[in-house]
């Protein structure tokens, strides 16, 4: 019999009735009522054409083939049980990883990468905790806690790896760029220009607008408009839709701009170094875990081969 067309309901329903040498004991086992273990087996008696059980007044008794088939639905059953007990310890050993990073850097950077190292490390459960404020990483044997930070170190009581530096530039839609004939610098304060709350960020102030201008000798003698949110994605979303220019730090828009839902207005001009970095926390003390290594060794050449401007 193919094995897509075996009763397994009804295979396991006459093991256990054989095991028990009763309907009734068979149906307490399996948490069903003794006429369904009954109609199971008289399905499989149907399928085989052979006698299984021999029905008396005081309950059932399993004639010789019974015991033979049993036999074997019993081995096989207890074979299939064991594998499935094997998958699950090796579910319950694989590796627990858990990054902390800014949310703007997990959304716009590591999340569209992320599946190409989980699809060659199947044993790792990566989890992602969009958190800027600094936890201490740990690893244990079959857990770490990374942190991936921006900002400017040195960092105190973790060894640090450095991803990225940054550079910040503005960019907008092309349909803005076309629109408000973008030629300098002193243009854009015409335009919406999108800013960002950093109010949240630990550390030294992330470079802004001002000090954009002040990098391109522009001097704001009046404030431009300004539209302020409290996550950098919208920013982008916003700057997307033609809604204004905002200052962008490369890795988040390189995606973006290699899309072309973005432009540099500029070109490659007037960019502005940022003394923050994009780095790479963890502990100072004991041997990194192989899966922590290969994610590590991963992430630093994803991070080499993403060009910087």
């Amino acid at each position: 019999m193919r094995i897509e067309r075996l009763p397994l309901n009804a295979l396991r329903a006459f093991a256990e009735a054989v095991r028990e040498n009763s309907f009734k004991a068979a149906a307490h086992r399996l948490d069903v009522t003794p006429g369904a273990v009954s109609r199971q087996v008289k399905l499989l008696e149907d399928r085989l054409g052979v006698k299984l059980f021999e029905r008396h007044a005081n309950g059932v008794c399993a004639t010789e083939a019974g015991h033979m088939l049993a036999e074997d639905v019993q081995a096989g059953l207890l074979r299939i049980a064991n594998g499935v007990q094997h998958v699950t310890e090796r579910s319950e050993d694989a590796f627990q990883l858990l990054l902390s990073a800014p949310p703007s850097f997990l959304q716009l950077w590591l999340l569209p990468r992320l599946p190409h190292f989980e699809a060659s490390e199947r044993q790792a459960e990566i989890s992602l905790d969009a958190e800027a404020r600094l936890i201490s990483p740990l690893w244990l044997p079959n857990r770490a806690r990374l942190a991936l930070r921006y900002g400017q170190g040195p960092w105190p009581g973790v060894t640090s790896l450095r991803l990225f530096e940054d550079t910040l530039f503005p960019v907008c839609s092309p349909s803005l760029l076309k629109q408000a004939n973008l030629q300098a610098p002193s243009d854009l304060l015409t335009q919406t220009l999108l800013t960002v709350d950093w109010c949240r960020h630990a550390g030294p102030p992330i470079p802004n607008w001002h000090d954009w201008f002040k990098s391109t000798g522009v001097a704001m003698h009046k404030k431009p408009n300004q539209r302020q949110y409290s996550l950098y994605s919208l920013a982008l979303d916003q700057a997307i839709a033609g809604q204004g220019v905002v200052l962008a730090s490369y890795p988040l828009v390189a995606d973006r701009l290699a899309s072309g839902v973005l432009v540099r207005p500029f070109a490659d001009r007037y960019s502005l170094a940022s003394p923050l970095t994009y780095d790479l926390l963890l502990p100072i003390e004991g041997d990194m875990p192989p899966a922590v290594a290969r994610f590590v060794t991963w992430l630093q050449q994803e991070a080499t081969n993403f060009r910087t401007i």
